[in-house]
């Protein structure tokens, strides 16, 4: 299995366009007004007109209600929903349960002591990402470029699949991808001129060097994550 590849924070046809081409296998949308990544749900449907069947679309929201969730289902009809909030463990189960949709909740990781969180998200989602914490006093939880400890998840043994995020570029991720273990990678900033503003060239350039990553380091599977979320 090789590992699953999303790029995060689309907002343009141009930069959808390049990751489809170079087959990242999720696409990301991110319905939060304070990010500079934020799409409209009349863009959503632009955008989500344009990708092809087998790749998966992602809603990112944050700490958004039902009714948000469901304007964004609407809008984008996701294959999977990402949680990146502080949605507690019982509120990522009911979001699963009402929309059934598979979820992925984002956790941020800064010392070991958050680990502690890890298995009660596991039991139910369907999905975990690890993030790099927002500075004090952020506006938003992510998509800052910061990078964490990825030491932290080392031998790390769940259930359910994970991926990273953080300041993955293409420069780091076969660090990244060695030491974690991951089942996807998560770029965002990573593939940005500015925060929000996406670049074809470094989008094309981070999926190639995250496959040749996979293919030296030859990793053996560590979990079903395609069964997971589903792949083309």
């Amino acid at each position: 299995m090789s590992v699953l590849i999303k790029i995060c924070g689309l907002s343009t046809l141009a930069t959808l366009d390049a990751a489809l081409e170079v087959g990242a296998d999720l696409v990301g949308f991110v319905f939060f007004p304070p990010s500079p990544r934020h799409v409209g749900f009349a863009a959503a449907r632009t955008l989500a007109a344009r990708v092809r069947p087998g790749v998966r679309k992602v809603a990112v929201s944050v700490d958004a209600t039902d009714a948000h969730l469901k304007s964004c289902i609407v809008a984008l009809k996701p294959d999977l929903l990402q949680l990146h909030g502080c949605e507690t463990p019982e509120r990522v189960a009911a979001v699963r349960a009402r929309f059934r949709l598979p979820v992925m909740k984002a956790l941020p990781l800064s010392e070991r002591s958050d680990l502690l969180q890890i298995r009660q998200y596991a039991k139910v989602a369907d999905f975990l990402m690890f993030d790099a914490r927002a500075p004090h006093g952020a506006t938003r939880p992510g998509g800052f470029g910061k990078t964490f400890d990825w030491r932290l998840l080392e031998n790390l043994d769940l259930a359910v699949p994970f991926m990273v995020s953080g300041g993955l570029d293409a420069g780091n991720v076969e660090e990244a991808l060695r030491i974690s273990r991951a089942d996807g990678l998560d770029v965002s900033s990573g593939v940005e001129n500015a925060p929000g503003e996406k670049d074809a060239d470094m989008i094309r350039a981070f999926v190639q060097a995250a496959r040749a990553a996979d293919v030296k380091l030859a990793r053996p599977p560590r979990s079903n994550a395609a069964g997971a979320i589903g792949r083309r």
